[in-house]
């Protein structure tokens, strides 16, 4: 008799500007064997954004209609824009025996974790808040409105971090990313 073995969900959250995306960019790089959501979201498409690799970029009706349809696994309002997981990504890529790592808010994480119990939780920090509002100002993609919305919205997910699983500090790239693939090993 063949059993076949699912995958592992890696859920990686934290706080705007704490380095998720540059972090999660370099495990897929090293590890190409894991597979990465590509949410869908409202927001404005920034310089750097490609369509279907950094989003799926959506009108509100498209993504309420998503909603609509239960084709998403999670989503919330961030700042007045919609963010959320597609579902069938996942779940096929589980099926598959493929690992799969989602990159997602705070909020959104703990409800992925009420969906899939087994989803390992790891949320991603910056040495000090500090730096953490040193990182955001420096991105120089956001209003003084939606600056002030993320910084305080970062309060209350540093709140959150205790039920995660593991808790990285971003202190420098090379370091994040190893532990977090050792966390992946030992999983």
């Amino acid at each position: 008799m063949t059993t076949s073995k699912k995958g592992l969900l890696y859920v990686i959250s934290g706080p705007s500007g704490v380095g998720k995306g540059t972090i999660c960019k370099e495990i897929i790089k090293r590890n190409p064997s894991i597979s990465i959501s590509i949410s869908a979201t409202t927001r404005k498409m920034r310089e750097e954004d490609i369509e279907g690799v950094t989003y799926y970029f959506k009108t509100i009706a498209e993504f309420e209609e998503m909603i609509e349809n239960n084709s998403l696994l999670e989503w919330t309002n961030y700042n007045g824009n919609y963010y959320g997981t597609p579902v069938a990504p996942v779940k096929d890529a589980l099926n598959a025996g493929r690992d799969f790592i989602l990159e997602i808010e705070v909020e959104g994480a703990l409800n992925v974790k009420k969906i899939f119990p087994d989803a390992v939780l790891i949320f991603v920090d910056a040495p000090s808040f500090a730096d953490l509002e040193k990182r955001l100002k420096g991105r120089g993609s956001e209003t003084d409105e939606t600056l002030k919305a993320r910084i305080n919205r970062a309060k209350e997910e540093l709140l959150l971090k205790d039920k995660y699983d593991y808790v990285v500090v971003n202190n420098t790239l090379e370091t994040a990313v190893s532990e977090i693939e050792n966390i992946i090993k030992g999983e």
